[in-house]
C-alpha cells in the first residue's frame, strides 16, 4: 500500500514528506512505547502513534519505519517536524483514535510484519 492511499483511508493531513506519498509500507503497527518498536520488526512499516515527540522520529529513524501517523488529532511542535523532514520521513496526522486507525487500515488490507505488533 501507498502512503498516498493512508493518507485517504485516515483522511489524513501530511505535515511532512509531501514527496513520499508514492513510497510503498511493508506493514503497519500502532504503539505508544517506543520500546516496543524497538523490540518488534518494524522496517518499512508504518508507525501509527499518540506521541508527538522527538522520540518518536528518532525511533522510526533507528527502527526503518516508512512514515508516522499521529493519531487522535494531536499535532507536533515545529522541532519535532524540522527533525522528521531532516531525516525525510514521512508524518501524517489523522482525528481517529489509534484503534479506529489501525481498523481502517486491517479493513483495507495493511497487515502487521510479523504479528508482534
Amino acid at each position: 500500500m501507498k502512503i498516498s492511499e493512508i493518507k485517504q483511508i485516515l483522511k489524513a493531513e501530511v505535515v511532512s514528506g509531501h514527496d513520499h506519498l508514492d513510497q510503498n509500507v511493508a506493514g503497519c503497527g500502532g504503539a505508544d512505547l517506543m520500546e516496543d518498536v524497538l523490540a518488534a520488526v518494524a522496517k518499512g512499516a508504518v508507525l501509527l502513534t499518540g506521541l508527538t515527540t522527538a522520540q518518536v522520529v528518532r525511533t522510526a529513524q533507528i527502527s526503518g519505519v516508512a512514515a508516522i501517523v499521529i493519531v487522535r488529532g494531536k499535532k507536533p511542535d515545529l522541532k519535532v517536524l524540522e527533525l522528521a523532514r531532516y531525516y525525510n520521513l514521512p508524518v501524517l496526522l489523522t482525528r481517529y483514535s489509534l484503534f479506529v486507525a489501525c481498523g481502517r487500515l486491517y479493513m483495507d488490507g495493511l497487515r502487521g510484519l510479523d504479528g508482534s505488533w
